[in-house]
């Protein structure tokens, strides 16, 4: 399967979950149509493929209202792996309170959509977590 292939299930799953959204991050420089001018696409280098918001309770000792969770997937194939400035972004956004993540499916998508608000584990797959 292509990484857009894995993109396209992955934003479905997430969307399926009815706690979470996930917007295509399209980065990069380009020119206008006439050549005159660059323009910067997207948040910035090393960002993540998939931006969003996941939909987290707060408990009801906190008030029991809703709040929304910053969402940072990196979408790769199989063999794909993330560059230190990737790598750098989701650290940041976890960090921060944020659920992000390397996704290599739709259902590694889904367990970071699940994942535990405050978790210390900074998700990235079976074969690499690191905690922060």
């Amino acid at each position: 399967m292509s990484e857009t292939d894995i993109q396209n299930s992955i934003r479905i799953a997430v969307s399926a979950t009815q706690r979470a959204m996930a917007l295509r991050n399209n980065t990069g420089l380009f020119l206008t149509l006439d050549g005159s001018r660059k323009v910067q696409a997207g948040l910035g280098k090393g960002t993540s493929d998939l931006i969003g918001l996941v939909e987290h309770v707060i408990r009801p000792e906190d008030v029991g209202r809703k709040v929304g969770l910053f969402l940072a997937i990196e979408v790769k194939t199989a063999a794909g792996g993330a560059r230190a400035e990737q790598k750098l972004f989701l650290k940041a956004v976890v960090t921060r309170g944020g659920i992000g993540g390397i996704a290599r499916s739709a259902s590694d998508a889904e367990s970071l959509v699940n994942k535990l608000w405050n978790s210390e584990c900074l998700w990235i797959d079976d074969s690499e977590k690191s905690r922060l």
